[in-house]
């Protein structure tokens, strides 16, 4: 039996659910897709990996439903190519986002002293966490916020995820506290 008749072998395996032929099929084709996702040069090696546990993650979710098990690899190789542009187009957009000018700092003096001003926030910040629905966002906030001693690596690790997903979470909720900053100092009153 040659090797592609093989992997497709190993293709109906899986998609009928067999563990075995999950862990074999990532050991044949896990080299070409990640000379594939390495050849996006702007890809870090972390986000390579990324990348990697992504295709694979959503290839093996939607095996089940491809119709020719011998178009396996261009198929996978589709998926990973996707996953690459999607994260070169997310790190495009956090770029141009860092790029954008800041607001310029009121040169107002603050209605509340420092420490009163950063006490507040910190409750607010809690608020905002508390609110927040169970799930991948609140732990990750929970983690850096709440317990406050892990990096963004150290989350991603704990919770099983790419570094990059952690730092998307934790933008997006440090949007949502400038927007109910904002929102509270527009309103003129603290809750």
């Amino acid at each position: 039996m040659g090797s592609s008749e093989e992997l497709t072998q190993w293709v109906r395996r899986a998609a009928l659910g067999e563990e075995p032929a999950f862990g074999e099929l990532y050991r044949r084709t896990r080299p070409m897709v990640a000379r594939l996702a390495s050849g996006f040069a702007a890809l870090d090696p972390d986000e390579v990996e990324d990348v990697i546990q992504e295709t694979y993650v959503r290839a093996f979710k939607a095996l089940p439903r491809l119709k020719e098990p011998g178009a396996f690899e261009a198929w996978l190789l589709s998926i990973a190519r996707n996953r690459a542009r999607t994260r070169l187009e997310r790190k495009s957009l956090h770029r141009r986002l860092e790029d954008e000018p800041q607001d310029p700092e009121p040169e107002a003096v603050p209605l509340l002293p420092e420490a009163l001003q950063a006490e507040r926030d910190i409750a607010v910040v809690h608020q905002l966490i508390s609110e927040l629905p169970e799930g991948e966002e609140k732990k990750t906030v929970q983690l850096f916020y709440l317990e406050g001693e892990l990096s963004a690596r150290e989350i991603a690790e704990r919770l099983g995820v790419g570094k990059s997903a952690v730092t998307m979470r934790l933008e997006r909720f440090r949007a949502r506290i400038k927007r109910e900053l904002l929102r509270r100092v527009l309103a003129g009153r603290w809750e």
